[in-house]
């Protein structure tokens, strides 16, 4: 249920943006998530779909840039591309580890006419 709050504040910062450049519509927004960001793509779809009515971003197309996730090891500080759920350091072995990637999401861009 949280995409709902993170939906609308997508939409509100693509408004303020559009706005300041002057733009009569938003035609896209282009968002980064990482694997390990708890976002669904088509949740969040669902909720631009009904937050965005009778707005300049009505009908916009949404586009997904997933980012990998990666992770670094506490034991020798190794960075790792995460491997399914196996999250031991492929060097030392260390099974305690941190994200250092891949839990980002972000409206990279938005166009508009």
């Amino acid at each position: 249920m949280h995409e709902l709050t993170v939906t609308q504040s997508l939409l509100d910062i693509a408004l303020r943006h559009a706005e300041k450049a002057g733009a009569g519509r938003i035609v896209r927004l282009n968002l980064v998530i990482g694997e390990l960001a708890s976002i669904v793509d088509d949740s969040v779809q669902f909720y631009w779909d009904i937050v965005s009515r009778e707005t300049i971003a009505e009908g916009a197309e949404l586009y997904f840039e997933r980012v990998p996730g990666t992770l670094r090891c506490l034991g020798c500080g190794h960075t790792f591309p995460l491997n399914g759920r196996d999250y031991a350091c492929p060097v030392c072995n260390e099974k305690q580890v941190i994200a250092a990637g891949g839990d980002e999401f972000r409206l990279e861009s938005i166009e508009v006419e």
